[in-house]
């Protein structure tokens, strides 16, 4: 299935429990859609269409259950949307100070959103507020993934570094030295033993956990072009999505390329997401489509392979099975400027918007 959106998108995500899908549009429209769960009825149908923002919709998540959107922007403002109804339940302006990048879903409570000045923030939903505030990077945030186990966002940006921010310390607790070139995406794996980034240049860089500095692997043969998108299949799987319009089935330790399940033509691949069901793989990318690929049906032959196609990474052995998930590597970044309000998930910032008084 698949749908032209007439507009570049920047984000997808799908409902956590009914079939729709939300793209966040260059023009700073949100769009809903209707989709078959069967994969054989009609073409996904456009339920909702919302103006969210006057400048592009770059971020878009469901929150509360899936009863409300959530959207970042340029324009500095974070917005919640009705699902039912496509009504404003509230807006905040001014949310960061520089263009919001990135939105992520940490608990049911609980949203990060990561702005182009390298700024990370976490909102509480429950407390109606900000709760922590972490200057993170120098530049961009590119993605971001959650660790709940430990508590932990971590984040890659345009300069060229991973960090790890502790939310129950609010502070940054560990940062990785530069790369050679920008990093775009970021999952955990093993079991929350190993992070991997997707990088400008196509290489993908692998951390071990609590040791940060620098990687502990490099696969290099993956892609000349840049990963920007990378969703993690599970322990020992992602799938990436590239620059040259290729999504592809990539193990991880051992490194291997399985297979190209899917394309956007020769148009970059924008983001990845699952629907609540895991039955579909949702992809955007430049060429204006949204595209939904049954996922069974793409990872045929997958399960069977057991080849190992060129490009094992230098460490093929995962050796690291004794990293402990709170090891704190005390760099010397710190959050400035914020007080201490409760030791649940972090910290109540400054003079903090009542954004979320109406969810």
């Amino acid at each position: 299935m698949e749908i032209n959106l007439g507009k570049l998108a920047f984000d997808i995500d799908f409902h956590p429990s009914d079939n729709l899908v939300a793209t966040g549009l260059i023009d700073g429209d949100l769009h809903l859609y209707r989709y078959s769960a069967d994969n054989t009825s009609s073409d996904p149908v456009r339920v909702l269409e919302v103006h969210a923002h006057t400048e592009s919709c770059r971020a878009a998540r469901f929150i509360n259950g899936g009863r409300a959107l959530l959207t970042g922007s340029p324009d500095f403002s974070i917005l919640a949307t009705d699902v039912e109804t496509g009504s404003t339940i509230a807006r905040l302006d001014n949310a960061h100070e520089a263009a919001i990048n990135r939105l992520i879903n940490l608990t049911e409570s609980t949203v990060a959103s990561g702005d182009d000045d390298g700024c990370i923030k976490v909102w509480d939903t429950r407390e109606r507020s900000c709760c922590n505030s972490f200057e993170a990077h120098e530049d961009y945030i590119s993605d971001i993934t959650f660790s709940s186990d430990a508590m932990k966002l971590l984040a890659t940006s345009g300069d060229g570094t991973l960090s790890v921010c502790n939310l129950r310390r609010n502070k940054v607790q560990a940062q990785s030295e530069f790369s050679e070139d920008e990093l775009l995406s970021v999952v955990l794996m093993k079991n929350g033993r190993k992070v991997v980034c997707g990088s400008q240049t196509g290489i993908l860089l692998l951390y071990s956990w609590g040791c940060f500095k620098d990687c502990s692997d490099r696969f290099v043969d993956l892609s000349s072009n840049s990963i920007d998108t990378v969703l993690k299949l599970d322990e020992d799987r992602i799938i990436t999505g590239s620059e040259n319009g290729m999504i592809n089935l990539v193990g991880i330790l051992p490194n291997r390329i399985i297979q190209p399940i899917a394309e956007h033509s020769e148009y970059p691949v924008e983001r990845l997401a699952f629907s609540h069901d895991k039955k579909f793989l949702g992809s955007i990318g430049h060429d204006q489509m949204l595209k939904l690929w049954d996922l069974d049906s793409i990872l045929q032959g997958s399960r069977s392979t057991q080849r190992n196609e060129n490009g094992v990474g230098d460490n093929d052995v995962d050796s690291d099975d004794e990293d402990e998930m709170d090891v704190d590597d005390n760099p010397s970044k710190s959050t400035k400027g914020n007080k201490t309000k409760n030791a649940s998930i972090g910290h109540t910032v400054g003079d903090s918007n009542n954004f979320f008084a109406d969810l």
